[in-house]
């Protein structure tokens, strides 16, 4: 059995990857790439993933792309420590939670991660140099055309704190009920989430969740669990130094 993770260390859909790997315990060769240079632009990576996006897993010389996809891939191939429910009615509650995590948080995140970390170094660049990168970008070229060199708008920004408060708050009444996002076991649900907690916090925004006593409770729980630091490995969140 060979796992090859491609991933970046600060790519928070490597980090959702990594998080499942730790928890299972799994051994795995780690292929970094480099975002500044284009390692995950070359022939070569796109031969592996069309998308040009991190992560990619290989399996015994099967690639598996999409970070969902890949945790419940995981899962299923390597049963123990599983991050999912066996019982179908709780798993179907934990994969809904998991589809609004990856359709509100998850990319809510981006305009606040890209104004944050990498605008002063899109802004180095001249427009045809902008525009000639964005070309070669596969899945997120118009994503990177609407932030443009100076980013994303106040308005932009403040629709996606919204929809982040939306997402904490509903965190907030789940956590009611259990001690994860799921119920009282750790999932799939709890990995997709921690990314986006991660980067507010690395972004200066735990302000979110100063009045969401269960969603702090439930980070620091996520923080004390072995697997945190192992996929949030040195360099995880100093963005500036892999762009």
């Amino acid at each position: 059995m060979v796992l090859t993770l491609y991933h970046a260390p600060i790519s928070t859909c490597s980090q959702k990857v990594r998080l499942v790997i730790a928890e299972k315990g799994l051994h795995w060769e780690g292929k970094e790439l480099n975002f500044g240079r284009g390692e995950h632009l070359t022939p070569e990576y796109l031969k592996l993933n069309p998308n040009g996006v991190v992560p990619t897993l290989v399996h015994d010389g099967a690639p598996i792309i999409e970070s969902s996809v890949i945790t419940e891939y995981l899962d299923e191939v390597f049963p123990d420590n599983p991050v999912r429910p066996k019982d179908l009615r709780q798993l179907a509650h934990m994969r809904a939670w998991r589809q609004y995590i990856d359709e509100v948080p998850t990319p809510s995140i981006r305009p606040i991660s890209f104004n944050t970390f990498f605008v002063p170094i899109w802004s180095r660049m001249t427009e045809t140099e902008f525009w000639d990168y964005t070309e070669r970008l596969p899945l997120r070229k118009h994503f990177y055309r609407k932030m443009g060199r100076n980013g994303f708008s106040s308005q932009e920004i403040g629709e996606s704190l919204d929809r982040l408060s939306q997402a904490l708050g509903r965190m907030e009444a789940a956590l009611e009920h259990g001690l994860f996002i799921a119920g009282d076991q750790y999932s799939i649900a709890d990995v997709n989430m921690t990314p986006t907690v991660v980067r507010l916090e690395d972004c200066g925004r735990t302000d979110l969740w100063d009045r969401l006593p269960r969603v702090a409770a439930w980070y620091e729980r996520i923080q004390a669990r072995p697997n945190f630091n192992v996929a949030y490995m040195p360099g995880s969140r100093d963005l500036g130094a892999h762009i």
